[in-house]
C-alpha cells in the first residue's frame, strides 16, 4: 500500500508540475473554452490574473509537499485535500462556461487521485489505531497475568 500511495503522489504532482511549468503557455484540448494558454483560460472563465497566480501558487505548493510527503507523510493528506478542492473548483468552471466534458476529465481524474490517496492514508491510520487498541490489551492482559499470577 505504500508504493501505491507513493506512486499516486507522485502522479498528481508530476501533473501539476506539467500544467502549470512545461505547458503553460501552450495550447490543449482540455482547456476552457478556446484558450491558447493559462492566462486566456482563467479570461474564459471570468476570473483576474491575480486569481490565476493565486490558484498556481497554491497547486504547485502543494505538488511540492505531495514530493516533501514521501519523506514526511504528515503533509500528504492536507495537499491532497487542497489540490482536490481545487479541481472540484476547475470543473465547475468548466461546467460554468459550458464546456464539453472532455474538458473536465482532467481534473476529475486528479480530484479521483487526491481522493484515492487521502482514502489510502486514512486507512493506514486506522489499521494502525487497531494495531496500537490490540497492543494495548495484549499489553494490559501480560500485566494482569504478571500481577496476579507472578511471572
Amino acid at each position: 500500500m505504500e508504493n501505491l500511495k507513493l506512486i499516486v503522489q507522485l502522479i498528481i504532482a508530476l501533473g501539476i508540475f506539467n500544467v502549470w511549468l512545461i505547458n503553460f503557455s501552450k495550447t490543449s484540448k482540455y482547456r476552457g473554452g478556446n484558450a491558447g494558454n493559462m492566462p486566456e483560460e482563467f479570461e474564459t472563465y471570468g476570473f483576474n490574473s491575480w486569481f490565476m497566480k493565486l490558484v498556481g501558487f497554491l497547486k504547485l505548493s502543494m505538488a511540492v509537499l505531495l514530493i516533501a510527503g514521501i519523506w514526511y507523510s504528515n503533509l500528504v493528506e492536507y495537499a491532497a485535500f487542497v489540490i482536490g478542492t481545487l479541481m472540484v473548483g476547475a470543473i465547475l468552471a468548466h461546467i460554468k462556461i459550458n464546456d464539453p466534458f472532455i474538458k473536465s476529465v482532467p481534473a476529475l481524474i486528479m480530484l479521483i487521485l487526491c481522493s484515492i490517496l487521502i482514502i489510502l492514508y486514512l486507512i493506514t491510520y486506522i489499521f494502525k489505531l487497531i494495531l496500537f487498541y490490540f497492543e494495548f490489551i495484549l499489553y494490559r492482559l501480560i500485566l494482569q497475568k504478571i500481577l496476579l499470577h507472578g511471572i
